[in-house]
This record gives structure tokens, C-alpha cells and sequence, in this order.
């Protein structure tokens, strides 16, 4: 029997409904928004809560907060590539016991060396597990920032590097290797946010405090095949090597997790093998032309590794960087067509590298009006701002 053949339009299609992005489509809560793209970028805090906003309607920043903080369905964890997302609660477990996992066990052979070399313990390992043990202990009083545990704590005290004279040789505090340690094991999670939802500034606590019963990590392949399947739902039909690249991990694992949800085998328009998640097959059909803004890292565009059926080669340089990491994006019908910038009042401004004629420009801009009122004045930092964006802005 021949494979189905899943064509660029009809992967743009399903962007808009999976993904949640076409008007018609939208959700009316975090968890829903969150769910659909499995899990949500949070290297930078604002990341989470434009995502949202793209994709929901009724959705404040404070009800993001909410769902955050207050009634934590959705909580922060490092996992793939050693990079922060927010998760569905339930997901945790999966990450846990492998893509979590994965990164923890290299972290720690990493400390545990450094450790040793700098001369900071004999035995870098045992240093980072009586760490581990004095910031649960102090975590288990109440919860606490990275500054204040480093300064409470003498096994956090310490620094590695800043010996010479080298511009690039300046100390680094080792408390923060043992806090990302611990979130990576599950122990300690990221708990209320000290300062504004545009700002990364976490107090830690116990896995406990946060979430009450803690439900253990799931076995590794178990895991992988759960953040698979989950992943086939928002991002399928992709390719092995677009699953290898968003979980971090190896082939061997992406080929099994595959066998184990049972992926249905497609082909795709540029020649090559993608998946589909068995209970997710038919055709989304046609979806009406839609326009979205997408903050940096957006989960969208973060989500394949091969990005050419909505992203224009020539367009990278301007929007990605040389690791993969793309700044803000302006989306009209399924296709990456510029990015955009607030000016110094707060107002969305739009910077398109084509032309996307009368109707999309005019949608573009109804979502830089909506964009323009939801921010209500914040102005958004971006630590990671393309070549576009830096070319917008100047004067």
C-alpha cells in the first residue's frame, strides 16, 4: 500500500489548527494552550505568556500568573537541550524519567568534574549530593531565592574561575549548577515568580510544597515515547531527525519511542519520511488565510529542526540565529513572512522581509493592534533579538 503523502500546504494547515493560531481556532485558557503545543519555550519569561496571547482569547497576563503560581496546572522544568519549558502537569513525569533525566546525568558528570578541578572537594560528585541535600533541607523551611540560599548555605558559597586576567575568565557562582540539578531530578521546582512576568526571578521549593503528592518519574523509554506521541500531535507530520533535534536526544531513542507510539510513515513534499501520530492521520482540510505574531522562541517555530515549508531560506540570516534560536516571527497563511518590535511607547510595529499583499498586510496589522493592547504598555526585553529586529528598531 502506498504511503500518504502529506503536502507543505496541508502541514501549514494543520500549524493553524494544532497549534492553535488561526482565529477560528483559539483557545480560552493557559492549560488548553499549553497541552496543544505540548510544552511552552521559557528561556524567556515573556515567551510564556506572548504565546499565549497569540493563541487564546479572554487570556490576561495575570491569568497566566495564575495558572503558573496559584493553581500550578502548568509548571516550569528544565528538560530537552537543557532548556526551561513550561509543562501540563501530568507531562511531568514523563520528562522526569528521560528527556529531564538525559540532561541531569551530563550535568552532573560536568559539576562533578569541575568541582574537582578547581580544587573546591576531592570528590566532585559527593560535593554536589551533600549541596543537594543542604538545599532541600533549607528549601523544606521555606521557599527561597538562588541569592539567598548562596547566602545561607556555605556549601553554595562557592565560585569556579576568575583567576586571570582574561576578559572572559570571570568567576561563576557554583549555586546555580546544584538548583538546575535538583529541577532537572524532579527535587526542586521553580515556584513563584519574584519580579514581573517579563523577568525571569524564580524562588525555588520542594517538589512537595509545589505540587503536593509527587508522582514518580516514569521509566525511559516509557517517558520518550509519552513526549513523542505528544510531540506528533502538535508538530506531526516532522522527521526523525526534527524529533532528534527537539528532544536533544539520540537516534536510537527517537527510533524507538516512534516504534512504541506505533507512527504512521508519510511522505512529505521535499522527498523525505515523516510521522504521524496513529490516531491523528486525516487531513485537517483547508483552514482560511490567518496572520499571528509569535514572541522569541516560540514553540511553533522552535518546533522541527527542518523549517523550509514555512520558513523561506532566504529569510533565516534575518530570523534565526547560527544555533536555531529565532527571534520574534509575523506569520500570514501558515508562512514566516518578517518579525516584529515594539517602539519606545509599547506599540507593535511590524518589520516584513515580503510582500503579503493587501489582505495580509491588513491582518498583520488587526493582530499588531491586539498584540499592542494586550501588552498595555510593557515593553519586552529579548535576549535573544534577530537581524531583523536589531534593523527595526534603529532609528
Amino acid at each position: 500500500m502506498a504511503l500518504r503523502h502529506v503536502t507543505d500546504a496541508e502541514r501549514r494547515s494543520r500549524i493553524a489548527v494544532r497549534h492553535r493560531l488561526a482565529p477560528a481556532h483559539r483557545a480560552s485558557d493557559v492549560t488548553a494552550v499549553t497541552r496543544a503545543m505540548t510544552v511552552l519555550h521559557a528561556t524567556e519569561a515573556a515567551t510564556v505568556h506572548l504565546a499565549i496571547a497569540a493563541r487564546a482569547e479572554g487570556v490576561a497576563p495575570e491569568d497566566v500568573d495564575a495558572a503558573l503560581y496559584d493553581t500550578r496546572e502548568v509548571v516550569k522544568q528544565l528538560a530537552m537541550r537543557r532548556t526551561l519549558f513550561v509543562f501540563p502537569r501530568d507531562l511531568l513525569p514523563a520528562a522526569w524519567g528521560s528527556a529531564s533525566a538525559r540532561v541531569a546525568t551530563a550535568e552532573r558528570k560536568r559539576i562533578a568534574k569541575a568541582i574537582a578541578g578547581a580544587g573546591i572537594a576531592p570528590d566532585g560528585a559527593a560535593w554536589l549530593d551533600a549541596a543537594h541535600e543542604a538545599t532541600l533541607a533549607r528549601l523544606a523551611v521555606a521557599p527561597a531565592s538562588t541569592a539567598q540560599l548562596r547566602a545561607e548555605l556555605p556549601e553554595l558559597a562557592g565560585t569556579i574561575g576568575g583567576d586571570t586576567d582574561k576578559t572572559w575568565d570571570r568567576p561563576v557562582p557554583v549555586a546555580p549548577w546544584v538548583l538546575t540539578t535538583l529541577g532537572l531530578e524532579g527535587r526542586a521546582l521553580r515556584g513563584r515568580n519574584a519580579g514581573h512576568w517579563r523577568l525571569n526571578k524564580p524562588t525555588w521549593t520542594t517538589a512537595e510544597d509545589w505540587l503536593g503528592e509527587v508522582p514518580a518519574p516514569l521509566g525511559e523509554a516509557e517517558g520518550y515515547a509519552a513526549l513523542v506521541g505528544s510531540w506528533l500531535h502538535t508538530f506531526g507530520p516532522g522527521t526523525a531527525a526534527d524529533v532528534q533535534w527537539w528532544l536533544g536526544s539520540t537516534k536510537t531513542a527517537v527510533t524507538r519511542a516512534l516504534a512504541d507510539v506505533g507512527a504512521v510513515e508519510v511522505t512529505l513534499d521535499d522527498g523525505s519520511t515523516g510521522w504521524l501520530h496513529p490516531l491523528d492521520t486525516d487531513d485537517v482540510g483547508p483552514v482560511e488565510p490567518w496572520a499571528a505574531l509569535l514572541p522569541t522562541l516560540d514553540p511553533t517555530v522552535m518546533g522541527w529542526k527542518s523549517r523550509g515549508f514555512y520558513l523561506d531560506p532566504a529569510h533565516v540570516p534575518f530570523l534565526v540565529d547560527s544555533n536555531g534560536n529565532a527571534g520574534t516571527t509575523a506569520w500570514w497563511d501558515g508562512r514566516v513572512v518578517g518579525c516584529w518590535v515594539q517602539d519606545d511607547e509599547g506599540v507593535v510595529r511590524l518589520s516584513l522581509l515580503e510582500d503579503v499583499g493587501s489582505e495580509g498586510e491588513a491582518a498583520l496589522e488587526r493582530e499588531a493592534a491586539r498584540l499592542t493592547q494586550w501588552l498595555d504598555g510593557t515593553v519586552i526585553g529579548n535576549v535573544y533579538a534577530s537581524r531583523q529586529m536589531k534593523q527595526a528598531r534603529l532609528p
